[in-house]
């Protein structure tokens, strides 16, 4: 039987990488005919343990906005500061865009366990959210599905 990788994932979010994200939030906002979201940042490096390839990087951080485009599916919009990141180097290589597709499970480490080892990818950054409530993890899956996967993981509380 086929394995169904997903099976206990959720589709949550596509994520956009901007320069500006002022200047993207008020675009999206007139596109989508809604009020321009609040902005929010990373947290602390304390809170948010940010790392990159396995390694700290207390000074990644970003500027982010949501769009709730419909129950549970967000338009994220991420502004990256100058430190070394994920958000960073996309900017840089690819310019503004998609960054990825994220999907809420309930354990992201072992999801990111299980498709890096199916599909050849690795797992490039990861921390916990700002506030503490979760984790996020990035899987680069560029080598088999093309793409950077995000897997979401709020804490039970």
């Amino acid at each position: 039987m086929l394995e169904r990788f997903l099976d206990q994932a959720k589709f949550s979010q596509v994520g956009f990488v901007v320069n500006d994200l002022e200047e993207a939030k008020n675009k999206f906002a007139l596109l989508f005919g809604c009020d321009v979201p609040n902005t929010c940042d990373g947290g602390t490096y304390e809170v948010a343990q940010t790392r990159i390839y396995g390694q700290p990087a207390p000074d990644a951080n970003c500027l982010m906005a949501f769009f709730d485009l419909r129950p549970g599916v967000q338009l994220e919009l991420i502004q990256p500061n100058e430190a070394p990141s994920v958000w960073r180097d996309h900017l840089e290589k690819y310019g503004e865009g998609i960054h990825h597709i994220a999907f809420n499970t309930d354990d992201a480490d072992e999801m990111a366990r299980r498709l890096c080892e199916a599909f050849d990818g690795e797992i490039e950054q990861q921390g916990n959210y700002g506030d503490g409530s979760g984790q996020y993890i990035y899987l680069s899956l560029h080598k088999t599905l093309k793409c950077r996967v995000e897997l979401l993981e709020s804490y039970k509380k």
